[in-house]
């Protein structure tokens, strides 16, 4: 074995990637006691990794920057507690952010030969596919496997995180990973054919969820694979994995019993039935028609080459979804009565949310708090104050809005850095390693839309999965 896969790397690697499914299972780690178990792994992993990587942190500028901003977001949140209304939120965010720190200085480290770069896009999907699985579970066997869900939920699939929207965007995640792993030719058949395969298991449980931010960040994992990777085997992929993914969300809404938690249960047993049946038919459908793609684009029926729309047209297509978008934002303050909630389809055909509410009070505590901000975990006290609709809500649901808030532009700085230094690092890796980029960036893509809408800063399970892939990115620019 050489040095770079030292088994104190291995051992490393191997608590990185499997952290966030772990962690999955006790409420995503949202919660003091998993999340500090969790911050001291990460921590420990740290410092094992100051003796086994040499040297232990990035030496591109790039890297530095991106871990700089991170460990200012983190002094800033703790230092926060003195100004906030209460200590206690402000030190338990500060907890949160000094885990995913760790977790970028552990994995640009542990990460940086390529083998274990490479591994980082399939364990993160197979991660993910697990996690979801077991939520679904509870819908295609509601009498064998009986699983809790929060009365907040209303039926939405919200196990194993405890949180329907997070649930939707781990899927949304997967099927982004799943993608990529489908349409990367270097990868072995049955990796690609298994990642095929798993895209309508994630697909159902996405439906499920009925989280519109996570289709949305679904979405845009889809147009950066087909911008990262505008090629025929990506293509392909893409358009196996809609097809296969589309048909598993039909089948779901199809079948009134999954939707249920508490109906009837041969009802919930029939439906759950019948969807199993379904996605083990479009399992047996997708693993051999990529496997027959894949076998074409090696005996050269199929082409490996680039797209012959070319990049501009591709680009164009991302201006479309982007301002269909915009343009589904705008008119979302016309439509009238309450926002559709629970485990409806009728939450696809609005754009209705509270969220504009909480992000119009994010924007006036800003206003009055421009540089520090009103202090981390702050938000639920400036909602009792500013709120203008009678609902509880703790967050901003946005990450940057909420950071804007609650640290001032010193925080939105802070954050501004994290991930302009990511950001650098991708021309490198994609100039030294090419295939290393589409997978990973899209995944951050994914995360990034629904941080926008959503608190999943908040949620480590499934913020970890970006945290690991930035790390990647970081290790990987920093390689060359």
């Amino acid at each position: 074995m050489t040095t770079s896969l030292h088994p104190a790397r291995l051992g490393g690697a191997a608590l990185l990637l499997a952290g966030p499914t772990v962690l999955a299972f006790f409420s995503g780690g949202y919660f003091d006691q998993p999340r500090l178990w969790a911050a001291l792994i990460a921590l420990l992993l740290v410092a094992a990794v100051a003796v086994v990587a040499k040297p232990p942190l990035p030496r591109l500028r790039r890297g530095r920057a991106a871990l700089a901003g991170l460990a200012l977001l983190a002094l800033l949140t703790g230092l926060s507690a003195f100004w906030a209304p209460s200590a206690g939120p402000a030190l338990d965010d500060a907890q949160r952010v000094l885990l995913y720190l760790a977790t970028t200085i552990a994995a640009a480290a542990v990460l940086r030969p390529r083998p274990l770069a490479r591994a980082v896009e399939p364990a993160l999907a197979l991660g993910a596919l697990v996690v979801m699985g077991y939520g679904l579970s509870g819908r295609l066997l509601p009498g064998i496997v009986h699983l809790s869900h929060s009365a907040s939920s209303a039926a939405r699939l919200d196990q194993p995180l405890t949180y329907w929207n997070a649930d939707g965007v781990l899927a949304a995640m997967g099927m982004t990973l799943c993608a990529r792993l489908a349409g990367d030719p270097t990868r072995s058949l049955r990796m690609r054919m298994g990642a095929a395969a798993a895209v309508g298991p994630l697909a159902a449980a996405l439906y499920l969820t009925f989280s519109r931010g996570a289709l949305a960040g679904l979405a845009a994992g889809i147009v950066l694979l087909a911008l990262l990777a505008p090629d025929r085997p990506q293509a392909r992929a893409l358009a196996l994995g809609a097809a296969v993914g589309g048909l598993a969300m039909v089948a779901a809404a199809a079948l009134p019993g999954v939707r249920q938690v508490d109906g009837a249960l041969h009802t919930r047993e029939g439906g759950g039935l019948l969807l199993l049946i379904a996605l083990i038919l479009l399992v047996g459908v997708a693993a051999p028609a990529q496997a027959w793609m894949a076998r074409g684009e090696l005996q050269g029926r199929l082409g490996l080459g680039p797209l012959a729309a070319g990049r501009a047209r591709l680009v164009a297509l991302a201006l479309v979804v982007l301002v269909a978008g915009a343009a589904a934002f705008g008119v979302a303050s016309a439509e009238e009565g309450p926002p559709a909630t629970g485990a409806t389809a009728q939450r696809f055909r609005s754009v209705q949310s509270s969220r504009y509410s909480y992000w119009g009070v994010a924007f006036g505590t800003f206003a009055d708090n421009p540089l520090i901000g009103s202090g981390s975990g702050s938000f639920r006290f400036e909602w009792l104050r500013r709120r203008d609709i009678d609902e509880p809500a703790r967050d901003a649901h946005s990450l940057y809005f909420e950071t804007l808030a609650e640290l001032g532009l010193a925080g939105a700085l802070a954050l501004g850095l994290y991930l302009g230094g990511l950001l650098a690092c991708v021309p490198d890796v994609r100039r030294r390693d090419p295939l290393m980029v589409p997978g990973l960036a899209a995944l951050l893509g994914v995360w990034a839309l629904a941080c926008t809408l959503d608190w999943h800063w908040e949620m480590p399970a499934v913020t970890l999965l970006a945290i690991i892939a930035a790390g990647t990115l970081v290790a990987r620019a920093d390689a060359g």
